[in-house]
């Protein structure tokens, strides 16, 4: 497994792949398009994929200005490898190197992404109105993992 930076030449793939999970599914796939993908990747954070021989089996995106993780989804066939921990290492690694504010992030209750997050260190911190759980990470609650 190879961890790199994400391109905007792999969007096709991270759009495949976050089209194929099984959980937290996007009901509509048009409400995220390939723009979004863009602007987080060139502006507003910055992305990274988990290549196994040679395709992708994972990514992960952070939106170093809205504080957020804006995505962390592992292909379905390809889970339970270890590709989201070792994902979301490199990307709270890269995110606390450049601030002290706490990130947070949202998922859907009693998924296996939430079990994920909270075996990982993230903090329950409520809930959205769209009934999502809200994580919460720390500086010092990473330095600390």
């Amino acid at each position: 497994m190879l961890i790199r930076e994400a391109h905007i030449n792999d969007i096709n793939e991270l759009q495949c792949i976050r089209n194929a999970v099984t959980e937290n599914r996007l009901s509509d796939p048009s409400v995220v398009p390939d723009s979004d993908y863009i602007l987080f990747l060139t502006e507003k954070g910055k992305g990274w994929v988990c290549e196994i021989n040679g395709r992708i089996g994972g990514f992960a995106i952070v939106d170093l200005h809205g504080r957020n993780i804006w995505a962390l989804f592992v292909l379905p066939g390809d889970e339970g490898r270890g590709i989201g921990k070792l994902l979301q290492e490199t990307m709270l690694d890269w995110y606390f190197e450049r601030t002290t504010e706490t990130v947070w992030l949202s998922t859907s209750p009693g998924t296996r992404a939430e079990k994920f997050y909270s075996k990982t260190g993230w903090k329950k911190a409520g809930k959205l109105k769209n009934g999502e759980i809200r994580f919460e990470m720390t500086y010092e609650q990473w330095q600390a993992v």
